[in-house]
């Protein structure tokens, strides 16, 4: 049985293209072209299911078409729009940090060099120009920047994000 603590996201299904089970898709990191990857993963009825590729090409940076074993016309393409594209977390070593997608990192504790432990992030806010980690406290939140000058080192085994805040930052 897969667990979603066992994968990490990567991208998501679009649309079917066309008749024959063909689907557009957007993806975050492209290691399932630079490694061997022979299947993605999608949470079907709230279960972990793997789905062989068939094939795949690119048409874009962030874009391509994907082709799924047994996904032979466009009612069942259609039956995966939206779901998110998942990969062992065996490829997460493969994939740069800034490939991930950022809904990963909720649960992860984040961890300031100087103030220490500042708490667990339930969410991340991307409605604004300046994506921020959402930290819950009592009755209110902490919305810390999620920018790479920040960030120091993840540990994905940990589940912990180390961050160098700046000076002051924490008491407002």
């Amino acid at each position: 049985m897969i667990l979603k603590s066992d994968i990490f996201p990567i991208g998501q299904v679009n649309k079917p293209h066309g008749i024959n089970g063909e689907m557009s898709f957007s993806f975050s990191s492209d290691v399932f072209d630079r490694e061997d990857v022979p299947f993605f993963i999608f949470e079907i009825q709230g279960i972990f299911v793997p789905f062989f590729l068939d094939e795949y090409r690119f048409k874009g940076s962030t874009t391509g078409l994907l082709k799924l074993e047994g996904v032979i016309n466009e009612e069942q393409a259609r039956s995966f729009m939206g779901l998110t594209i998942y990969l062992p977390k065996s490829f997460l070593e493969k994939v740069e940090d800034e490939e991930i997608e950022l809904d990963y990192f909720a649960g992860f504790s984040l961890i300031d060099v100087e103030a220490g432990l500042i708490g667990i992030i339930s969410e991340v806010d991307k409605t604004t120009e300046n994506i921020l980690f959402v930290i819950p406290k009592k009755n209110d939140e902490l919305l810390i920047p999620a920018g790479e000058e920040y960030i120091q080192e993840i540990d994905h085994d940990k589940k912990i994000i180390y961050v160098k805040l700046p000076e002051g930052l924490l008491d407002l």
